[in-house]
């Protein structure tokens, strides 16, 4: 019984195929149809991770590592752009020195970065403690919009300057976001999100000062959902609820009581 038959050749470099004819009857002869290989030229690290199973991706190591290109660059940029504002104000001049000198200085910045906090240092010494703190000032977020529909703000830096020029928190900030269509929720700093909880917590305490005490805010600091929501549940007697509709509109409802927490009385449970 005559057919064809694809034959495949496996390898870790490359992959061989050939197309068959088999014959209909023993008095034919079989033939190849056509034949080729597919090369794929991989380095001996490369090679070595496939061999060994290794769940990382040409791809995957290639955006490491633009990641890391990326973030040298910005950091560059950060620190060239303050050296530049630091000069113009009289702060420090193109000669004076930037880095740690002398003897038993691997944590000389350190020492000045903490002094600094409770006394007076020279301009220098304090331009020294800036460059310090703005080498992992902020980040950019690998996400990125498939669309202006999406939301415009990328990254935790340019969305931290939004909250702090409008005042706004990143529950508001969010709602108007989701108001408008968009979708994308971003990256947010930790801190503004702590001072949006404090913000939250001092206004709804003002309606429910016996519940909503200062001892009872500091044993949910640093808690994730869960671990708030138990403790939260046997001094505030809550029952659970579920929210209805569907997912877009419980999210959109979430963030409606976020700004509303803001200003007006909440019940114990949305609060």
């Amino acid at each position: 019984m005559g057919g064809n038959i694809l034959g495949l050749d496996l390898g870790t470099n490359s992959i061989g195929w050939a197309l068959v004819k088999e014959s209909e009857n023993n008095n034919e002869v079989s033939e190849i149809i056509k034949l080729g290989v597919r090369v794929n030229p991989l380095t001996v690290d490369e090679q070595t991770n496939f061999e060994k199973g290794r769940p990382i991706t040409t791809n995957a190591e290639r955006t490491l590592k633009r990641g890391a290109r990326r973030n040298l660059q910005r950091y560059k940029l950060r620190r060239n752009n303050l050296i530049k504002i630091l000069i113009e104000n009289g702060f420090i001049s193109n000669e004076t020195p930037l880095t740690e000198v002398g003897k038993n200085t691997t944590h000389q910045t350190l020492h000045l970065r903490a002094k600094a906090a409770h006394n007076k240092i020279e301009l220098d010494n304090f331009a020294r403690v800036l460059l310090s703190v703005n080498k992992k000032r902020g980040y950019k977020s690998s996400r990125k919009t498939k669309s202006d529909n999406d939301g415009m703000a990328v990254d935790g830096m340019a969305v931290a300057k939004i909250l702090y020029e409008e005042d706004v928190t990143p529950g508001q900030y969010v709602y108007r976001t989701l108001s408008k269509g968009k979708k994308y929720i971003p990256d947010f700093y930790s801190s503004d999100l702590r001072n949006e909880i404090k913000k939250i917590w001092d206004k709804q305490a003002e309606f429910y000062p016996s519940l909503l005490s200062k001892e009872l805010f500091h044993e949910i600091e640093n808690k994730n959902r869960g671990q708030t929501y138990k403790i939260l549940e046997e001094p505030l007697n809550l029952k659970g609820f579920k929210q209805a509709g569907k997912r877009d509109e419980q999210r959109l409802e979430r963030y409606k009581w976020r700004q509303q927490a803001l200003s007006e009385k909440l019940e114990l449970e949305v609060v």
